[in-house]
C-alpha cells in the first residue's frame, strides 16, 4: 500500500464536479483508492461517499493506493490530484 497526505487547494474543495471527475478516474484503475479526512474514509470510486466527506480548502486528507497496480495507479492519482484539486 502506497499513501500520501494532500492540502486541497482549490477554492471550493473537493464539490461535486471535482468528485466526480474523481469518481470517474478511480473507477479506471485496478487499485483501491481511499480517501480519508480524519477518522472518516472514503472509497473514490463512490461519488456520494467522496462527497460525504465535506471537505474543504485547506484540509488536508490522506489518500491510499492498495492493489496489483499501485505503482502506476498511485502516480495517476497524486498527479490527479496536484493538478484539479
Amino acid at each position: 500500500m502506497k499513501e500520501f497526505n494532500y492540502v486541497v487547494t482549490d477554492p471550493v474543495g473537493i464539490h461535486a464536479r471535482p468528485a466526480g471527475t474523481l469518481a470517474k478516474m478511480a473507477k479506471g484503475l485496478e487499485s483501491k483508492v481511499v480517501i480519508w479526512k480524519g477518522e472518516k474514509c472514503a472509497e473514490a470510486k463512490k461519488l456520494m461517499a467522496i462527497m460525504s466527506l465535506g471537505v474543504k480548502q485547506g484540509d488536508e486528507v490522506k489518500v491510499t493506493v492498495e492493489g496489483p497496480n499501485e505503482e502506476a495507479d498511485f502516480a495517476t492519482v497524486e498527479t490527479f490530484f496536484k493538478e484539479n484539486l
